[in-house]
């Protein structure tokens, strides 16, 4: 008999030394449909998903991909039998173009010469781009692409290889509302073409948008699978972390105190000008904006990483000089990166080692690393995080998104910086997690510590925030109080439909 599934996944189990990742997992994927695989970061989804596209082997359990028993042991194996996945960390070969990018290994040559026809290279790509109705410059370096842009290649890559089952993980973490309902329109082609999607996403308006079922896993065991379309957020919450999350925002009223950075008049010629704002003592201040506003770019310069062409940034009533990242962490401020896994975390160290990096010379005596006093803290600061990990000797590319994002924060803890600068703290990031996350920042709010949150999520930035600034076209287009601030003000902000005059007179 004939089945509707083109994938179906039993019993799929997988051990690593000290923790089960999986436990008899199920998944099951009809033809030409979306189906969503939701869980907290930790739950086993991207495991199950590297033994689905060849990375790693199950150690029990069996896969059927269109009617036929599957043993992957690469990934080459999973894009013959037509398997291709878009994966959440993006890794492009930065100094090679679009065109190579898609189609490395797959390029046209001359027989058995080896060299590459490079215009029916670039003309491939133009049809694949016209296809999709993307417009990129099938020509231009990676280097030089935005991040968004740099997503929507690996779309296309995924979908260049004719699979019959692309996996999306968090495919709309990096673009624009614009470039999301332009990724929505091709998954709608696609289903129409027979293809079957497996949506990664923690944004959960997007399921009933785009998804046609929803399969949950917590703790590397499978939970249910349910129809999107009747299945509410509350219930989806409740079957993700095991429990109701009534309340994701509990922001307790910090004690507001004297200014503990003022920023003037910053300029960065082509990129932003005349930023003017500051930051009190239990404060928690939200910088909002569309992508390419500016925010992320402000930020980079008051913490040294591209110093700005002028004005002045004043930390603590002092004038500071900030030329590079070191000056800003000796004047006592701290930066949780936009993209942890570029420009935050050394994969392949452990976690301890990741959370002393910067602080390491505070247990240095006499030219004698302590140790034993580095090992206390480290481990206080895992403990008071909840940082889930067998020790902190564990190799940090190991842990979940959540679990680094923690590790991340617990580094500038050991600091103990008065100011801290939070660039997307829970990109990529389960709803528990999130709701771990925005508490760690509310209880650090109370300690008396002044925190920058950017953030593309207007939830979070009202959720969070005391006062939002808002950016447009690298200048500040406005500023809110926490009982003015709305969703609808934001965005009117954010798009240059009103100014700060008529908000602050309307």
């Amino acid at each position: 008999m004939q089945t509707p599934y083109v994938l179906e996944m039993e019993q799929i189990t997988k051990e690593f030394p000290g923790v089960k990742a999986l436990d008899n997992v199920q998944l099951k994927v009809k033809k030409g449909t979306v189906h969503a695989l939701m869980g907290e970061n930790g739950a086993g989804k991207s495991t199950l998903m590297k033994i689905l596209i060849g990375i790693y082997t199950p150690d029990r359990g069996s896969i059927r991909f269109d009617g036929e028993e599957l043993r992957l042991s690469s990934v080459k194996q999973a894009l013959d039998k037509g398997i291709s996945m878009i994966h959440q960390e993006l890794s492009p070969i930065p100094y090679m173009t679009v065109a190579e990018n898609i189609f490395l290994g797959r390029e046209p040559s001359y027989g058995f010469t080896g060299w590459v026809k490079a215009k029916q290279l670039e003309d491939d790509t133009k049809r694949l781009f016209d296809r999709l109705q993307i417009e990129i410059d099938p020509g231009a370096r990676m280097a030089d692409l935005s991040i968004a842009n740099t997503q929507m290649v690996e779309i296309a890559k995924a979908i260049s290889f004719q699979s019959k089952l692309i996996i999306m993980d968090e495919p709309t973490s990096a673009i624009t509302d614009k470039e999301v309902n332009h990724l929505f329109s091709i998954i709608h082609q696609l289903k129409k073409e027979g293809v079957s999607i497996i949506y990664i996403t923690h944004k959960m308006d997007e399921l009933a948008r785009i998804t046609d079922e929803l399969t949950v896993l917590r703790d590397g065991k499978y939970v249910g699978t349910r129809p999107s379309a009747q299945t509410t957020k509350e219930q989806l919450i409740e079957m993700m972390v095991g429990r109701e999350l009534n309340q994701v925002f509990v922001k307790k009223q910090a004690h507001i105190g004297k200014v503990v950075l003022s920023v003037n008049n910053l300029t960065k010629k082509g990129v932003f000008e005349n930023v003017s704002f500051s930051v009190r003592s239990g404060e928690i201040v939200g910088f909002a904006g569309l992508m390419g506003s500016g925010r992320t770019e402000v930020m980079e310069s008051v913490f040294g990483i591209k110093p700005p062409d002028s004005g002045e940034i004043v930390v603590q009533g002092k004038k500071q000089v900030i030329r590079s990242p070191r000056d800003a962490i000796r004047s006592g401020m701290g930066l949780l990166t936009e993209d942890r896994k570029r420009t935050g975390l050394f994969l392949p160290l452990s976690v301890e080692d990741n959370m002393i990096t910067v602080n390491i010379d505070q247990y240095t005596r006499g030219g004698f690393l302590d140790r034993k006093q580095l090992q206390a803290d480290c481990e206080k600061q895992s403990q008071q995080l909840a940082i889930k990990t067998p020790s902190l000797q564990q190799t940090m590319r190991f842990l979940s998104g959540g679990n680094q994002q923690k590790a991340l924060i617990a580094r500038w803890m050991l600091g103990d910086p008065g100011i801290l600068i939070l660039d997307e703290p829970t990109r990529g990031i389960d709803v528990g997690a999130k709701a771990e996350i925005y508490n760690l920042i509310f209880r650090l709010a109370e300690q008396g510590k002044g925190i920058v949150v950017i953030s593309s999520e207007l939830p979070e930035i009202l959720g969070l925030s005391d006062r939002v600034i808002v950016m447009h076209n690298g200048r500040i287009a406005g500023e809110l109080d926490r009982e003015g601030a709305t969703q609808e003000k934001i965005m009117q902000l954010a798009t240059g439909v009103l100014d700060a005059n008529e908000i602050k007179t309307g």
